[in-house]
């Protein structure tokens, strides 16, 4: 069962919803504000570490207990896990006592999609 599986409009099961590539064409406010939520989420060294950790642990999902070592304190551990869950970047299922983060496969393409080239069709 699912505690708090959270994904806001940033990134949509169809990887193109959140925005363009960079150099395709300048963001409109929409486009823009969803980018500045991702990036702002991931401007913080310790979110940025989480984020890492979640992301390249075995099938892609990790138990708070095996990501909490990253220097502070396990609250602040569970606020940055917050901020990012926010911003869309991570997803969460509690299991018994312990709480598993997942980055979604949507999340990273689209992540990679916006940091693409623009290709000319």
């Amino acid at each position: 069962m699912s505690n708090a599986k959270v994904l806001l409009p940033l990134i949509e099961s169809d990887v193109e919803a959140c925005c363009p590539p960079l150099t395709e064409r300048p963001f409109n406010a929409e486009e823009a504000e969803r980018a500045a939520r991702m990036f702002k989420a991931l401007g913080d060294p310790v979110r940025l570490r989480l984020f890492s950790a979640v992301a390249s642990h075995a099938g892609g999902e990790a138990c708070v207990c095996d990501i909490s070592d990253v220097g502070v304190s396990q609250p602040t551990v569970s606020h940055h896990l917050k901020k990012l869950k926010e911003a869309g970047l991570l997803t969460s299922e509690r299991r018994g006592t312990w709480v598993y983060y997942r980055v979604e496969p949507s999340v990273l393409a689209a992540m990679g999609q916006l940091l693409t080239t623009a290709t000319s069709a």
